[in-house]
């Protein structure tokens, strides 16, 4: 998108502008990746376009571009720019190179300037990566590109199955303790608590919304003060793949926001264009980041949890707490599945099968010290 020239939207959809602006800078992403990739993928990249969503596609053309660089970096081919790859190139790259790759991005290192910087990346992420190339590899092989499949032949990456994985959640006593603490401002010191007299009100309708409807964040951070329809008790959010969702709004959700709209937001009039109507802003009246999202909620989980910020739950896992307690208090699981708008109700079933004191449970009575002591 050309710099400095101002975006004028015609809007034919229900969509708010934010949003659409939101659609185009991923667009705009994904086409400047694009354009640094050889140009025989290009039908590749069509195929992405209709097949996944954009940050999907945003993050596969990331990882293929890597892996581009990595080929050229690693001298496997001579040339300068990734564009200069060619077929030929990609047809005598073996499955052996690709786990090569994957094995390489593990643990690599950068030096830029005067630093060198070290990244690592977990199993989660390798397979991604390797999920990347092989959707590449079989469509360039499916259009007759390559003369070979190379994927069967790539190892496989453990990633741990979701029965496996562990459920983090606030537990109610824990996310009675942060809405305390976000409302009167309870363990914060005398720093913390300058800033935390002037958003207080927005930071407890953001917490209030996750755990009572377990957005996702990219959901909240998009919200609109037009997006609440409070005569008719209902707000409106854009889900994955652009779904509209209409929410019910309860009794603790309309005067947290209203505490919110009325005592501390202020109006539009001293907004620039682009920020009128966003929900959520910051002390500099701009539309809340996704960032600043994410480390507003581990600030506050992190006084409920007692620990440091860095040990805070992100704004994923008040979604995990809004689903274990819907269920725990009994509510269908397919109403949940629902309201958490999951694919399937397999994930949905993972905060059913979850226990959150079973090791609590189990080492109950192995009170061994405690039991010598009493024998004296």
């Amino acid at each position: 998108m050309a710099e400095g020239k101002q975006i004028k939207i015609q809007n034919k959809t229900g969509k708010p502008e934010n949003i659409l602006k939101k659609e185009q800078e991923i667009y705009d992403q994904c086409k400047a990746i694009e354009q640094e990739l050889p140009s025989f993928m290009n039908g590749f990249f069509a195929y992405l376009r209709g097949s996944v969503l954009p940050m999907t596609r945003l993050a596969y053309l990331n990882d293929i571009k890597f892996f581009c660089s990595y080929l050229i970096d690693s001298c496997m081919f001579k040339c300068d720019k990734i564009n200069e790859l060619s077929p030929n190139n990609f047809e005598s790259i073996r499955a052996r190179d690709v786990n090569t790759f994957l094995d390489f991005a593990r643990r690599y290192q950068k030096e830029k300037e005067d630093s060198i910087y070290i990244y690592e990346n977990d199993n989660r992420s390798l397979a991604r990566k390797k999920s990347s190339l092989s959707v590449l590899f079989k469509y360039l092989f499916r259009d007759e590109i390559l003369s070979k499949n190379i994927t069967d032949g790539l190892d496989p990456i453990r990633v741990p199955k979701p029965g496996e994985r562990e459920i983090k959640a606030l537990t109610d006593e824990e996310v009675r303790l942060m809405l305390s603490t976000v409302s009167d401002g309870t363990g914060m010191t005398k720093k913390q608590l300058e800033f935390w007299k002037k958003t207080k009100k927005r930071d407890k309708a953001i917490l209030v919304l996750f755990i009572t409807y377990g957005l996702r964040l990219s959901e909240l951070q998009q919200l609109n003060v037009d997006t609440f329809n409070f005569d008719r008790g209902e707000f409106k959010i854009y889900r994955k793949r652009g779904k509209e969702s209409i929410m019910p709004i309860n009794k603790s959700c309309e005067l947290v926001i209203n505490e919110y709209l009325e005592q501390e937001r202020g109006s539009d009039d001293s907004l620039d264009e682009e920020n009128k109507g966003a929900l959520f802003l910051s002390l500099q009246g701009k539309r809340m980041t996704e960032r600043q999202i994410r480390e507003l909620v581990k600030k506050y989980t992190a006084y409920a949890l007692k620990t440091s910020q860095k040990g805070g739950y992100s704004p994923h896992k008040l979604r995990a707490t809004a689903a274990t307690s819907l269920i725990g208090r009994g509510e269908d699981i397919y109403d949940v599945q629902v309201l958490l708008d999951h694919e399937n109700v397999t994930t949905t079933q993972l905060y059913a099968k979850h226990k959150e004191n079973v090791k609590r449970d189990l080492v109950n009575n192995m009170e061994w010290e405690l039991e010598r002591k009493g024998k004296r």
